[in-house]
């Protein structure tokens, strides 16, 4: 936590180009959230606000030519990883964002918020990636590296959601393997959805140790379980 470790958890309601599926739209942690470039002024200063971080450290891009920020790249406080390809992106990052890492990760998939999560104690990726990029991974984001599937779901990234405080996963995961998550990201897990049933859920939420963004279908007791999750109670 940092000097807004006393601050009331937020949360609130967000649409992105007419849907709730914001997840795959923003990527976020304590010190930095990267949104598309053509994001209305009013959306741009919600997650800022939000997510408690200064202007300068909500950088609009996108990601080979894409909006989908969330799908296509992920990190912690530590680091931000990005696909083969994006080398522009990746050096204006490091130009807007000088105390992170940022990496290429050399693999086959391009859709690193889909095999991707961490939070700034550990990181959980999808079973299969290469020697090399796990590497990458881990020394980007200076974290433990652990391969998994949750529920069943090998998109380990679309499944969970860890912030520093506390993580939400999909609603089919095991008591074992919410007590897995735990252990491994330091932090209490709680299964849940988003926007009226949606299972994926970091499809449609977007967090940090400060703040939620959740898509506008999302549900009164989807956002108190959220609440919960996240924001260590009611």
């Amino acid at each position: 936590m940092n000097k807004d470790s006393d601050r009331k958890f937020v949360i609130e309601k967000l649409n992105l180009y007419g849907n709730s599926n914001i997840g795959v739209y923003i990527t976020a942690s304590d010190s930095y959230a990267i949104i598309p470039d053509d994001l209305v002024p009013g959306d741009v200063e919600i997650v800022s606000e939000v997510l408690s971080l200064p202007a300068e450290r909500v950088i609009g891009l996108r990601i080979l030519g894409m909006r989908l920020v969330g799908v296509m790249i992920s990190g912690n406080s530590n680091g931000v990883l990005l696909p083969e390809g994006a080398d522009v992106e990746a050096e204006f990052l490091r130009k807007r964002l000088p105390d992170v890492n940022v990496g290429i990760v050399p693999t086959r998939s391009n859709a690193l918020g889909n095999v991707v999560v961490s939070n700034d104690r550990a990181c959980l990726v999808s079973p299969g990636l290469e020697r090399e990029a796990l590497a990458v991974i881990r020394d980007v984001l200076g974290v433990e590296v652990v391969e998994a599937t949750i529920a069943g779901v090998y998109t380990v990234g679309s499944a969970v959601v860890a912030t520093n405080r506390g993580g939400l996963v999909h609603p089919d995961a095991s008591e074992d393997e919410v007590r897995f998550l735990s252990d491994l990201f330091k932090i209490p897990f709680e299964p849940g959805t988003i926007n009226f049933g949606v299972e994926f859920v970091r499809t449609g939420l977007v967090a940090n140790s400060y703040g939620a963004l959740v898509g506008e279908d999302t549900t009164g007791p989807e956002i108190a379980r959220i609440q919960i999750a996240l924001g260590g109670g009611v």
